[in-house]
């Protein structure tokens, strides 16, 4: 018997939801999913279920980034009302507000969450030491006009980035200089790091590269501009989603489309895949996020046994508030 692909749809948002994030897992098996959007209210969910845990309260303006710590923490909110917000994830508890002069557009927390850097609208990248946060250890002029993307590499010597100038850089943080850059043919519009490989959306592509080498891996073109594409565990697939409202499931070798969905009424503005492989997650303009089963069937999460779930016209969409 067929089975049919059955989100987990999360409200909660008012306005379009522009960026998610994953922890790793936690020592009791858990993992947490964060959410960014433009109604200004950051919000943390259980990350297999989409279940409700808490918002975080205190910005004044659109939400533009999220990042939450590899043991859920700690989280971080990059903001339109020029500041950066460092979190306690388990109590909510403001630990920081890091002024700026421009908005807010990305932020990343270190592996050991003691680092904290921010990208903003006006080309600079700062490093925070998030254990004494009044000012930036470290400012770099990373890019011409926005600052789309910045991560820290696994050993925080190093740190990659994306910005309006179609460019992807590497630093090197100890030398406070760029390494290695190569420039797309398209607009950039998101970038997410798996290990040693970095994928890239832009345009209508999405473009895979060693990150140690900056060798293109792999470059496939999709039916739609993409706003955002995040690697399998595995290495051997990648999620995207963009402007058509539907996800795309691309196999790495071939770069054919394995499966595609359209559930969402909105564009998809960013994609992520839990630690595990076995969700990801999409968030909208529609203001919904939607968990997915990168195996259809899988018995995971809300996902009741296969035989329990026939593919029938009624068969109705999981939602949880």
């Amino acid at each position: 018997m067929m089975i049919r692909q059955t989100p987990v749809t999360c409200t909660g948002h008012s306005r379009p939801v522009v960026d998610l994030a994953f922890s790793d897992i936690t020592e009791d098996g858990s993992y947490y999913l964060i959410s960014a959007s433009k109604d200004g209210k950051p919000q943390l969910r259980e990350g297999g279920t989409g279940d409700w845990l808490g918002t975080f309260e205190g910005h004044k303006g659109a939400i533009w980034s999220v990042d939450i710590s590899y043991d859920g923490s700690r989280a971080a909110t990059g903001a339109a009302d020029f500041t950066a917000g460092f979190w306690n994830a388990d109590t909510g508890t403001c630990l920081a507000s890091l002024e700026h002069k421009h908005i807010v557009k990305s932020v990343s927390i270190s592996q050991d969450a003691k680092l904290l850097m921010t990208g903003t609208a006006k080309s600079q990248v700062r490093v925070f030491d998030t254990r004494e946060t009044k000012q930036a250890a470290e400012e770099y002029t990373a890019h011409n006009g926005h600052v789309k993307g910045a991560t820290f590499l696994a050993n925080n010597n190093f740190f990659v980035s994306v910005g309006d100038d179609q460019h992807l850089k590497m630093w090197d943080r100890r030398m406070n200089k760029e390494l290695r850059v190569v420039r797309m043919s398209q607009t950039i519009n998101g970038m997410q790091l798996k290990e040693d490989v970095v994928t890239i959306s832009h345009g209508s592509t999405v473009a895979l590269y060693d990150i140690t080498t900056f060798e293109l891996l792999r470059s496939h073109t999709l039916p739609c501009i993409v706003n955002s594409a995040s690697l399998h565990c595995d290495k051997q697939h990648y999620v995207c989603g963009g402007d058509d409202f539907k996800v795309y499931k691309v196999a790495i070798e071939t770069g054919q489309i394995m499966e595609s969905y359209k559930k969402h009424f909105g564009s998809i503005h960013c994609v992520a895949y839990s630690p595990d492989g076995e969700v990801y997650a999409t968030g909208s303009e529609d203001g919904t996020i939607r968990l997915w089963q990168d195996v259809v069937g899988h018995t995971y999460g809300l996902w009741q046994r296969p035989e329990m779930m026939p593919c029938s016209p009624n068969n109705h969409e999981l939602h949880m508030n």
